[in-house]
C-alpha cells in the first residue's frame, strides 16, 4: 500500500475519532447541564422524596361546650397500630406477632404475616383502636418480651357523649375527622387544628431506618367553641318535642327553638326525629329502616339487578340526609296565623289602625272575585284589631294588608329579615320563597297578610318574632359565643348584632300586650302559664304547594305555636313547629300550643325568671302540703284544716306514720290530704283512673271518685270550653291514696 494512502486513512479516522469525542463529550455536557441547572431542582426534591416517608401526625380536634362549658362533642384518644417488620427477623417472631394481632385485633393473621416480612419500619396495621385494644396489645407485647416490633400512635376519634342530644345542631365527623354536617362542618376550619408530621429516613435498600433517624413536627389541637346553647334548655326542648311526635302521630319530623330576643343567641335547637352523631349512617326512624332493609337487594349481573341494587341504595342515601336535615334552618314553611303578629305589628307602626279599630267578619272575604273564608263559619261580626287578633280572624288581616298596600306590605317583610338570609352560622340555611311588591296582586297580598302563600324558615321567624317582642330590633341569630384556643384563651367572642329597627318601642309593647291577651284568653290559651305573662300565637298552615303539585295525597298542614315571655320585659322566645300530625287534631294550639307550653313552664324558672300572679290566678294557685307525720290524728287533722284542706285517715292507730301527699308538695287548694296511722294503711293502694277527654269538672270528680288528687294546667285555668288532654300518671297505675296527677287541658276550636 502507498504511504500517502495509509496517511489519508489515519487521517479520516483521527477526524472520525475526533467527531465522535466531540459529540460524546457534547452529550455529557449537555446532559450535566439539563440535569443540574434545567432539572435540578426537581430530581433533588424526587431523591428527598426517595429517601424520605412523611406520615401526618392528627390533630385534636376542638371541644364543643353548651354556655356553660358542658361538653357536648369533643375527642376522645385512640390509637393507631404501626407494624415494623425490619425489627421481626425470625420467622417465630413473626409467626407469634400475626397470631397474636390477629385475636386482638380481629385480623385476619396470612394478611399480617404477609406485612412482617417487609423490610420497613413503618406500616399501618390498623387506625383508631380504643384504649381497651391499646392496653391489649402492650400487655401481649409485655408477656411475650416483644420490644421494637409493634408500635402504637396517639390518634383521636370524635365522641358525642350525649348520643343524640343535639344531634342535628351538632352535626357529626367522617372517619378522617373532617366535619360533614351542622357546627362541626360550619366550624370545621377552626376545630380542625393543624396536623404534625413524622419525617423517617430511609436507607440505600429503601428501608425504614430506625428512631434516630426519625423527626417528629408535634400537631397543633384544633381551637374550641363555646354555644350559645344551655344544656338544659335544650334539653327541655328535646323531651317534649319528642312527646309532641309522638302523642300527634307527626309524620314529617318537629323543630323547636328558643331564643334570646334581645341578643339574638339561640339558647336551644332541637330537632325530631332525629340521629345518633356517633353512628350517623344507622337510620334511627325504625319505619324507614325497616322498608329500605326489605327493599330487593340486586346485584351486578344484569342490568335490572344493577338498577334495584341502586334504588336500595339511593333510598338509604335519602333516608340518611333526610335526617341530618336541620329542619329549623334548611326548611321552609308557610308560617300561617303566627305570621299576624307581624302584619298586625305592620298596621300599628303606619298609624292604620290601633287596638280598638273595627272590623266586620261575615265569615268570608272577596279579593277580586277570589273568596277567601275565615276559619269560622259565618263570621265574628263586629270586632276590635285586638278581638280580630284573638280570634285569629282571617278577613281582618286581609283588611289590614289592603289598607298598607302592596309596597308598604312589601316594605316590612323586607325589614323584618323575610327576604334574606338570617346569616345564623349554621351550614344549609334556606333562602325564602316570596312576592316581591311588584308580583303582589290584591290576592297575593291578601293571603300573605295572614301567613300562607310564600315560604320562609323557622330560624327567620323566630327572629321576626324577637324584634316584635324586644322593642322592634331585627337582631343576628347565633350560636356560638366564643372560640377558645388549645390553651382557653379567648380567639373571638360574638357580640349582639343588631340589623335594624322595624317597628318602635311604643308598637312592641302594645303588640306584645295584645298577645299576651291572646295567650290568656284568646286562642293561643292552650299555651298559657300562671304567673308568666306569656305572650303567643298559633299557627296551622297548608301545604298547599306540595297538595297542588301531587306529591301529598291530600292536604297536610304544619301546626306551630310561637310565643315570648315575660310579656312586660320578654327575655325568651320559642317557636314550635310539627310538620304533618296525624293525631286527633292537626290545628297549631291543639297540637304545639300544650308542647310550648310544658317547655316554657320549664325554662322560665331555669332561667331565673320570676313568677307574678293575678289575683285571679292566686285564687287558683295550689299550696304546698304541711309536715303532719308523728302528730297525733287530731291534731294533723286540725292543722290541714286551718289550710282548707281535706283529710281521710286509713288505720286503727292514733299517729300519723305517713301523709299523701309528702310534706312540702304541691296539692290544689281544697284537696285531700291521706293520713296512713298503722303498717296495714301504709301499703294501701288505688289505681288511677282515665282522666283524658273530661271535662274539668268530670275529671275532678273521676279523680275524688278514685282517691286521688288532680292538679290540672292548660286552658283549664282561663277557658271553660277546655277538655283533657294528657295525665301525668298513666290510667291504671297503682298509686298510694291521695296521690296528685297534672292532668293538662286544651281547647279543642278548629283555629287556622
Amino acid at each position: 500500500m502507498a504511504k500517502g494512502t495509509t496517511i489519508r486513512m489515519w487521517r479520516r479516522t483521527l477526524v472520525l475519532l475526533a467527531i465522535f469525542l466531540v459529540v460524546g463529550f457534547g452529550a455529557i455536557i449537555f446532559s450535566l447541564v439539563k440535569l443540574q441547572l434545567v432539572e435540578g431542582e426537581s430530581l433533588q426534591q424526587r431523591a428527598v422524596e426517595q429517601q424520605m416517608k412523611d406520615t401526618a401526625i392528627p390533630a385534636m380536634r376542638g371541644t364543643i361546650y353548651d354556655r356553660n362549658m358542658r361538653e357536648l362533642a369533643k375527642s376522645a384518644t385512640v390509637w393507631t397500630v404501626v407494624l415494623e417488620p425490619a425489627y421481626l427477623t425470625e420467622d417465630s417472631q413473626r409467626e407469634k406477632v400475626a397470631q397474636g394481632l390477629s385475636e386482638i385485633l380481629d385480623m385476619d393473621k396470612e394478611e399480617i404475616l404477609k406485612k412482617t416480612q417487609k423490610k420497613s419500619y413503618y406500616d399501618v396495621l390498623k387506625r383508631k383502636v380504643e384504649t381497651e385494644v391499646k392496653d391489649s396489645i402492650l400487655k401481649f407485647k409485655e408477656e411475650n418480651k416483644i420490644g421494637n416490633g409493634i408500635r402504637l400512635i396517639e390518634d383521636y376519634k370524635r365522641y358525642y357523649p350525649f348520643e343524640s342530644f343535639a344531634a342535628g345542631l351538632l352535626g357529626f365527623t367522617g372517619t378522617d375527622n373532617q366535619g360533614l354536617s351542622g357546627l362541626e362542618a360550619y366550624y370545621d376550619k377552626e376545630l380542625t387544628g393543624t396536623a404534625g408530621r413524622l419525617v423517617t429516613a430511609k436507607n440505600a435498600i429503601g428501608t425504614d431506618m430506625p428512631f434516630q433517624y426519625e423527626q417528629k413536627v408535634e400537631a397543633q389541637n384544633g381551637y374550641s367553641l363555646v354555644l350559645t346553647i344551655d344544656e338544659i334548655v335544650q334539653h327541655f326542648l328535646e323531651k317534649y318535642l319528642e312527646e309532641g311526635v309522638v302523642n300527634n302521630k307527626v309524620n314529617n319530623r318537629a323543630t323547636a327553638v328558643a331564643m334570646d330576643v334581645n341578643t339574638g343567641a339561640i339558647l336551644g335547637l332541637a330537632v325530631k326525629g332525629d340521629f345518633n352523631p356517633n353512628f350517623p349512617l344507622i337510620i334511627t326512624d325504625p319505619a324507614e329502616a325497616a322498608r329500605i332493609a326489605n327493599m330487593p337487594d340486586g346485584d351486578n349481573t344484569t342490568e335490572e339487578g344493577k338498577k334495584i341494587k341502586q334504588a336500595k341504595a339511593d333510598a338509604k342515601i335519602a333516608a340518611q340526609q333526610a335526617q341530618w336535615r336541620n329542619k329549623a334552618v334548611s326548611d321552609t314553611y308557610y308560617p300561617g296565623s303566627v305570621f299576624k303578629m307581624v302584619t298586625g305589628s305592620m298596621g300599628m307602626e303606619e298609624g292604620l289602625i290601633n287596638e280598638n279599630t273595627t272590623f266586620f267578619c261575615n265569615g268570608a272575604a272577596v279579593v277580586s272575585g277570589t273568596t277567601i273564608r275565615c276559619w269560622k263559619h259565618g263570621g265574628h261580626g263586629s270586632e276590635t284589631f285586638t278581638k280580630g287578633l284573638l280570634n285569629s280572624c282571617n278577613p281582618v288581616f286581609i283588611r289590614i294588608g289592603e289598607m298598607l298596600g302592596a309596597e308598604r306590605f312589601f316594605k316590612y317583610f323586607a325589614a323584618f329579615g323575610l327576604t334574606e338570609k338570617t346569616g345564623i352560622d349554621l351550614p344549609g340555611e334556606a333562602g325564602s320563597l316570596y312576592y316581591t311588591a311588584s308580583q303582589l296582586n290584591p290576592v297575593e297580598l291578601a293571603t300573605e297578610s295572614f301567613g300562607q302563600n310564600f315560604s320562609i324558615t323557622p330560624i327567620q321567624m323566630i327572629t321576626a318574632a324577637a324584634a316584635v317582642a324586644n322593642g322592634g330590633y331585627l337582631v343576628q341569630p347565633h350560636v356560638v359565643s366564643q372560640v377558645l384556643d388549645s390553651d382557653g384563651n379567648i380567639v373571638r367572642s360574638t357580640d349582639t348584632k343588631v340589623k335594624r329597627q322595624v317597628i318602635s318601642e311604643d308598637v312592641s309593647k302594645r303588640m306584645s300586650e295584645i298577645l299576651h291577651m291572646n295567650a290568656t284568653t284568646g286562642t293561643a290559651k292552650n299555651g298559657y302559664l300562671p304567673g308568666y305573662r306569656v305572650a303567643g300565637k298559633t299557627g296551622t298552615s297548608e301545604k298547599v304547594a306540595e297538595y297542588i303539585a301531587g306529591g301529598k295525597k291530600k292536604m297536610e298542614y304544619i301546626a306551630s305555636y310561637c310565643g315570648f315571655a315575660p310579656a312586660d320585659n320578654p327575655q325568651v322566645a320559642i317557636l314550635v313547629f310539627f310538620d304533618e300530625p296525624q293525631g286527633d287534631s292537626y290545628y297549631g294550639g291543639a297540637v304545639a300550643g300544650p308542647v310550648f307550653g310544658k317547655m316554657m313552664e320549664e325554662i322560665l324558672p331555669y332561667l331565673g325568671v320570676e313568677r307574678k300572679f293575678t289575683e285571679a290566678e292566686m285564687e287558683k294557685l295550689d299550696v304546698n302540703t304541711p309536715d303532719v307525720t308523728g302528730k297525733k290524728i287530731d291534731a294533723a287533722k286540725a292543722e290541714l284544716q286551718k289550710l282548707q284542706l281535706s283529710q281521710k285517715a286509713y288505720g286503727k292507730g292514733d299517729t300519723v306514720l305517713r301523709q299523701i301527699p309528702e310534706a312540702g308538695k304541691s296539692i290544689p287548694q281544697n284537696g285531700t290530704v291521706v293520713l296512713m296511722t298503722d303498717a296495714e294503711s301504709e301499703s294501701k293502694q288505688v289505681t288511677v283512673p282515665a282522666l283524658t277527654g273530661l271535662t274539668l269538672s268530670k275529671a275532678n270528680s273521676v279523680a275524688a271518685e278514685a282517691g286521688i288528687n288532680i292538679t290540672v294546667s292548660g286552658a283549664a285555668l282561663t277557658g271553660g270550653k277546655a277538655q283533657s288532654h294528657s295525665q301525668s300518671i298513666a290510667a291504671g297505675t297503682k298509686v298510694a291514696p291521695g296521690t296528685v296527677v297534672n292532668v293538662g287541658f286544651i281547647e279543642l276550636d278548629q283555629v287556622q
